[in-house]
């Protein structure tokens, strides 16, 4: 069974940073596409920003410039990078890993902007 385990969320001031971790014991871990997802109070779940197993990433508008994706295969852990935060990144955040043809998700860790 895959485990993902997401860690770093927190309470942070607008303008904050944080920086979210993902780890997995999953062998191959370098195979698979990665992703982070957010929900908020209250609404879907979105995409924030994908990763592949070569390292092409994608990331929501709203983060572009101000998030960053990245992976360490040898730790078998994903990252997300979040500065400049904002109000309206409040939410839960999840790891996602695509193997094959199924998605696998952490159990989320909650990001908190405020003032």
């Amino acid at each position: 069974q895959v485990q993902l385990v997401e860690s770093g969320g927190g309470l942070v001031q607008p303008g904050g940073s944080l920086r979210l971790s993902c780890a997995t014991s999953e062998t191959f871990f370098n195979f698979y596409a990665m992703g982070w997802y957010r929900q908020a109070p209250g609404k879907q779940r979105e995409l924030v920003a994908t990763i592949t197993w070569g390292g092409s990433t994608v990331y929501k508008d709203s983060v572009k410039g101000r998030f960053t994706i990245s992976r360490d295969n040898a730790k078998n852990t994903l990252y997300l990078q979040m500065n400049s935060l904002k109000l309206e990144d409040t939410a839960v955040y999840y790891c996602k890993m695509r193997k094959g043809e199924n998605d696998y998700w952490g159990q989320g860790t909650q990001v908190t902007v405020s003032s």
